[in-house]
């Protein structure tokens, strides 16, 4: 059976069927999923039973290098989730108990309801996410992504020239520190922020992405209200409706959605009464998006 795909939105997003992802891939199956990414961007995988943990993993690994272990905040009561390679999107604890109002995990985690990059915060950011559906609550809680290369196309030439060499500072200081949560020295030091580019290009396909999320503070040689008030009209203006597809989770669902080229969020939900479990693996880009220089500037590297 072939793999095909069905759009679920104008510019972003479609539904992947032809295929097992809970058994080894061939490699053209492989190569599909990964051409349909360059594509859409983002792909939905529909099942009726979630992947188990190593089935997620051993999916993943056919598109790339999962990202190494990095520093994450945990609930009072330890990790939930033991295989470090699955980062645990939830608002559960140990025992998966709901967690408290105010345990640190479920209040960094409110920060997913911002606009966001997987792991921007990163000198080498990620490429592939892959979020697998365990519970979902009977209603909100869905997950939007916005098209980073369509929201590119239809900015203005002028803005195109402006932004084109421009090289962000991105930390999750900067992301969950809007919300008023407080960070400890140690994490400070491990939040510092990396540079990214404002504006990539895929080198399979050639075309152009605006780089944004909640997690971009700064521009490099700006002053920082100017350079927050164009990130935030930038922002503005690549979550429009006609960029964004919504996705209603089912328990079983996968979505794997391409970091370089789409922004997403979560959308709120009664967590104080209802869980919700997903499970993340992430790929690494391989590469940053810049190559550090002294003096700030850098030099673009494709991907």
């Amino acid at each position: 059976m072939a793999v095909t795909f069905t759009p679920l939105h104008p510019v972003i997003a479609a539904e992947c069927s032809g295929v097992d992802i809970g058994r080894n891939l061939t490699a053209d199956e492989a190569a599909s999923i990964d051409a349909g990414m360059d594509r859409y961007a983002v792909l939905v995988f529909r099942r009726d039973v979630p992947l188990t943990g190593e089935q997620q993993i051993a999916f993943t690994k056919n598109f790339g290098e999962l990202e190494p272990p990095y520093t994450q905040i945990q609930s009072t009561d330890g990790k939930r989730l033991a295989n470090p390679a699955l980062a645990d999107i939830s608002n559960l604890g140990p025992g998966d108990r709901l967690l408290e109002r105010d345990d640190r995990k479920r209040l960094f985690g409110l920060g997913n309801q911002l606009w966001h990059s997987d792991s921007s915060y990163k000198i080498i950011p990620a490429r592939y996410s892959l979020l697998c559906a365990h519970v979902i609550p009977p209603e909100g809680g869905n997950t939007e992504f916005a098209d980073m290369r369509a929201a590119y196309d239809m900015l203005d030439a002028k803005t195109k020239a402006v932004i084109e060499d421009l090289v962000c500072e991105h930390s999750r200081i900067f992301s969950k520190g809007t919300l008023g949560f407080a960070f400890t020295e140690e994490e400070v030091r491990a939040f510092a922020p990396v540079r990214q580019r404002l504006v990539r290009t895929h080198r399979r396909t050639g075309r152009k992405s605006l780089y944004l999320s909640s997690h971009a503070g700064r521009i490099v040689g700006w002053p920082v209200p100017e350079a927050n008030l164009l990130l935030r009209e930038l922002t503005e203006h690549a979550t429009q409706r006609e960029f964004v597809y919504s996705h209603k989770w089912r328990a079983g669902d996968l979505v794997m959605w391409d970091n370089r080229t789409a922004m997403h969020r979560a959308r709120r939900y009664e967590d104080e009464k209802y869980p919700r479990d997903l499970r993340r693996t992430t790929l690494t880009d391989g590469v940053p998006t810049v190559e550090q220089a002294g003096d700030g500037q850098g030099m673009a590297v494709g991907f």
